[in-house]
């Protein structure tokens, strides 16, 4: 069956969104067979052949050779088989044309169909590939709406063909923060799933992977692998604490991350909305960086456990509200930040 408009669409369909024309014929030839098969009762086999240089599609039933046929939709003896080639033997195909006025009936009524749902699924594929090789990354969205019932703020990341809308739900967002229509704002690309609505675009501004990205952005140190950041404890809208290395005996991995007169670190504060950093810098001896992780505040000693990851920390009297912290964030991130659980007591106390 002569199928021009068929091949002409699809060539259409890869030039205009680079949806591939195989990719389209694949999915016209299996609603084609799929819909044969449901129309005709115990037909197996169904094949259809595309010459593409003809733009020419052919269907054929395929019959299985047996010796006693029990499913004549789907098998036919040797004996007949041996009449239409003598080529013909036990356990071959023989195939069998579909007319060509029955195939176009059957094309009629699927090929809009598929080709929509083909066409859908093959963006929803392309959207998948192209935001799943940006997660952990750093998005820039502009919030295009926000629902006044659950909060959540509606964000258009990307431009042109390649732009999908993403939703900042409420807990992925900083408490306090106030977002406006048109506002162009940074976003972490956490996960990319796959649904039957197409993939689904997870973001935060509370991941700590967002701070993380940030100071890769403005340390040139970090990008370039200089200085490592080791670990990461955060509490959006509040305090983050930065754990940085650096095998480089030359180079300060704080002050490179805090920049001149303090500008690479105070342009992620401002990105965060005056969101509090401690920068620490990391060492092996666990000891030493649970000291430096309770930052701003001194630290006396630190006694390690006999077994597991716990510690007793020994602080000044006066600095002891200091090392806990309000509420006891700094007690709670500097655990986060070292994996150790840690007993803070004042240096005065039995």
């Amino acid at each position: 069956m002569k199928c021009d408009e068929i091949f002409a669409a699809l060539a259409m369909l890869e030039k205009e969104r680079g949806i591939p024309q195989s990719f389209m014929m694949g999915k016209i030839i299996q609603a084609l067979t799929t819909a044969y098969k449901r129309d005709h009762e115990g037909v197996e086999y169904v094949v259809v052949d595309v010459d593409e240089e003809k733009k020419d599609l052919k269907m054929y039933v395929q019959k299985e050779i047996v010796e006693e046929v029990e499913n004549p939709a789907s098998q036919i003896s040797l004996e007949d088989a041996k009449r239409i080639s003598a080529k013909n033997e036990l356990g071959g195909m023989v195939n069998f044309p579909v007319e060509s006025v029955e195939f176009g009936r059957i094309a009629a009524g699927n090929g809009k169909q598929v080709i929509i749902q083909g066409l859908r699924e093959a963006e929803h594929g392309m959207i998948y590939d192209e935001w799943g090789s940006k997660q952990h990354e750093i998005l820039t969205g502009t919030v295009s709406r926000i629902d006044p019932r659950s909060g959540n703020v509606m964000l258009r990341i990307g431009t042109g063909a390649e732009a999908t809308d993403a939703v900042l739900t409420m807990n992925e967002q900083v408490p306090g923060e106030e977002l406006h229509e048109g506002q162009m704002v940074k976003v972490y690309l956490v996960e990319v799933r796959r649904s039957t609505r197409g993939p689904q675009v997870l973001i935060s501004r509370t991941h700590p992977g967002l701070v993380k990205r940030l100071f890769e952005l403005e340390v040139p140190e970090i990008y370039d692998g200089t200085v490592e950041v080791r670990s990461i404890a955060r509490e959006a809208g509040n305090r983050t604490k930065i754990a940085v290395w650096s095998d480089d005996p030359n180079v300060d991995p704080i002050g490179a991350c805090v920049g001149p007169r303090g500008q690479r670190v105070n342009a992620i504060v401002d990105e965060l909305r005056g969101e509090k950093i401690d920068i620490i810098k990391y060492s092996e001896d666990p000891a030493e960086f649970i000291a430096a992780a309770l930052a701003p505040a001194d630290v006396v000693s630190v006694q390690l456990a006999d077994e597991g990851k716990a510690c007793r920390v020994t602080v000044p009297a006066d600095q002891l509200s200091l090392a806990i912290g309000k509420e006891g964030q700094n007690a709670r991130l500097a655990a986060r930040l070292t994996g150790y659980k840690i007993d803070i007591k004042a240096a005065n106390a039995e």
